[in-house]
């Protein structure tokens, strides 16, 4: 899944390639994909883009008051084109192509929205402020503009597991399973901890690990292009998709604990004091 880095990039890359345009059409190749019908898609044309935002993972172009706001799911992706064809996409839902901007003129320069399986997840709003988003709505404080102090109050009393909360957007907006794993690695915590529970100590080292992991990450993906930002992330991870690999803090084996949609890693000896948390995969093993 997209999270805050590559989303900023992305939001970078239409800020630098896409404002100052003008939104010829908008092409919507699965109708399940928009999430509001007024205004309509139609309402976009004509006007110029005027600027593009990030909010927690929903990326936000503004087309001169009006907002094309989309958020990416887990597979989906941004893909810029200098030129396309002129023939609107068949909205039959079923190829990877889910949304087509047009700038300039039908054909010129813009970008799609994809999105890669089965599972069609992407949405897609139309509106005149990024707050009617739900999910924006929702959203928490922004991690990169976390303070110590803000974090301290927003775990105090808190009893989630360390990794669920900090991946909970209505809680803190733009991280997600991979640079939660990132983070968590960098503080030496683990992702079971009590996140009420963390001492001050601990407190300052997720603060600081929260802010370099995320300012790396957005440094590193500032520099490439979209189609560059998945191949980016990957390599830059620690111990997120590494599992069976050796951590290069330590050299301990990097494990997975793993449910039904998802996993995570982390490194036993860095995190949990040499310990491998619970894996259901094993639980069932030993039945």
């Amino acid at each position: 899944m997209p999270e805050l880095p590559e989303v900023e990039a992305l939001a970078n890359h239409l800020r630098e390639h896409a404002v100052g345009r003008q939104v010829a059409r908008v092409d919507p190749a699965s109708m399940s994909v928009l999430k509001t019908f007024d205004p309509p898609v139609s309402a976009l044309h004509g006007r110029p883009v005027t600027g593009a935002d990030r909010h927690g993972k929903f990326l936000d172009l503004d087309c001169d008051g009006l907002h094309l706001v989309s958020h990416l799911s887990r597979a989906g992706w941004l893909r810029w084109h200098d030129t396309a064809s002129t023939v609107p996409p068949k909205p039959t839902g079923k190829g990877p192509i889910a949304l087509r901007v047009h700038l300039e003129a039908p054909g010129g320069p813009g970008f799609d929205l994809t999105e890669a399986g089965t599972q069609k997840r992407l949405a897609v709003y139309v509106v005149t402020d990024p707050a009617q988003v739900p999910g924006i709505a929702r959203l928490g404080p922004d991690a990169m503009d976390l303070s110590r102090a803000g974090l301290a109050e927003l775990l105090a009393g808190r009893t989630e597991r360390l990794k669920n909360l900090i991946t909970d957007q209505s809680v803190l907006a733009g991280i997600g399973n991979a640079y939660s794993d990132e983070i968590l690695h960098v503080a030496k915590l683990s992702p079971y901890a009590v996140a009420g529970r963390l001492d001050e100590a601990k407190l300052d080292a997720l603060h600081a690990a929260l802010h370099t992991v995320l300012s790396d990450a957005v440094s590193r993906a500032a520099a490439g292009k979209p189609a560059q930002l998945k191949g980016e992330k990957r390599s830059g991870m620690r111990v997120h998709a590494r599992e069976g690999l050796p951590c290069p803090v330590c050299g301990d084996t990097v494990r997975a604990v793993s449910f039904a949609d998802r996993s995570f890693q982390y490194c036993p000896t860095c995190q949990t004091g040499g310990k491998p948390l619970a894996d259901r995969r094993l639980s069932r093993l030993v039945r």
